[in-house]
């Protein structure tokens, strides 16, 4: 093993180490980690940015009173609407104008994407088609200075690849990643054979543990421009936490969630089906949106292509609150155009003394 290959290695242990400690020591946080996974030796790729990216990230990191939202603008028709101007837009904070300092409609700046993917008994079905479509879209989709990551949840929630650029190393995460039922022997495969897990049944799919690691233990690390991709059909099932829990700490991270809703209607049957619910309020709070894929591959690359076209159409404003309290609260943020309506999340926290 080379130096930097040992160096970041021990890196990864040490934060490991260290958010376990922390983990352990918070109540809120007890029993939240990630599954360990062969895929995690190799350290994480590091971005290097340009010296103007990097007075930027800079700005961001040290400069903690300003607030920076990436969001899209579209038409009555969902079209997106490129090459508006900073005279285009009006913000509010709690109702009252801001003054905005940082205008961009620049489409490359460098993008932090988690990719997570269900694989709890319901998307037995479903889940080659989400790895063989998920798999091109990374590859069509990451430029030289963007990072991604790979994580599955079922009973668990397993981090399957760490931070790299290399559109071919998260493929083969992606591709390793097999359905877990967590032992189930019931009829129908996952979940116990029913939405509510008992003493005696496993956990089914830990879809709000998995947002919540993935924007506090990963995404909340990382500046600039960040988003999620949830490949689910929404059915939380055992979740230590909630999913207002998950929104607050997407929130906190800054990232953008977007849920490609890729239901087995068949799996439920006489069940029923509701996982839509919960996925629209995280999307809707975090600045995203649900697209509803059902089980068609046609379909989930078309929702890929959206995506894609989203990310690469944002906006970018930057302000300094009026309201300088470094109180941790939520805050209510609202931006306004006549030119169409506006993509974007609905708020942030801010910082604490």
């Amino acid at each position: 093993m080379n130096t930097n290959m040992a160096s970041g290695s021990r890196r990864l242990r040490a934060v490991i180490l260290v958010l376990t400690v922390a983990v352990c020591a918070m109540s809120i946080y007890a029993g939240h980690s990630f599954a360990q996974s062969p895929q995690q030796a190799s350290p994480p790729a590091q971005k290097t940015p340009s010296n103007a990216e990097q007075g930027q990230n800079d700005t961001f990191r040290v400069d903690v009173s300003v607030v920076n939202i990436f969001f899209n603008v579209k038409d009555k028709h969902g079209m997106l609407i490129p090459n508006l101007k900073k005279e285009d837009f009006q913000i509010l904070e709690e109702g009252q104008p801001q003054n905005i300092k940082y205008f961009t409609g620049d489409t490359n700046l460098p993008l932090t994407l988690g990719m997570l993917i269900d694989t709890s008994g319901s998307q037995q079905r479903v889940l080659p088609m989400e790895q063989e479509v998920g798999g091109q879209f990374l590859n069509e989709v990451l430029r030289p200075k963007d990072l991604a990551f790979v994580i599955n949840f079922d009973v668990n929630v397993e981090l399957v690849q760490d931070f790299t650029n290399s559109s071919k190393e998260l493929r083969t995460a992606m591709n390793s990643v097999r359905i877990n039922t967590g032992g189930a022997s019931t009829g129908v495969p996952g979940m116990g054979g029913g939405p509510i897990p008992t003493s005696s049944m496993p956990r089914g799919t830990a879809l709000y543990d998995a947002v919540f690691l993935a924007s506090d233990e990963k995404l909340a690390r990382e500046v600039g421009r960040k988003a999620m991709i949830i490949l689910t059909d929404g059915e939380d099932v055992g979740s230590k936490l909630k999913i207002q829990d998950a929104i607050e700490a997407a929130q906190k991270a800054d990232t953008i969630c977007y849920v490609l809703l890729i239901a087995d209607r068949q799996f439920y049957g006489q069940m029923g089906y509701g996982g839509d619910r919960a996925m629209h309020k995280l999307t809707e709070e975090t600045g995203g949106r649900v697209i509803d894929v059902g089980s068609r591959p046609d379909k989930l690359k078309e929702a890929f292509d959206q995506v894609a076209a989203e990310l690469r159409s944002q906006y970018s404003i930057g302000y300094s609150p009026t309201n300088q309290a470094r109180d941790g609260k939520f805050r209510q943020i609202e931006i306004h155009t006549k030119s169409g309506k506006v993509q974007a999340r609905k708020g942030y926290y801010a910082p604490r003394k």
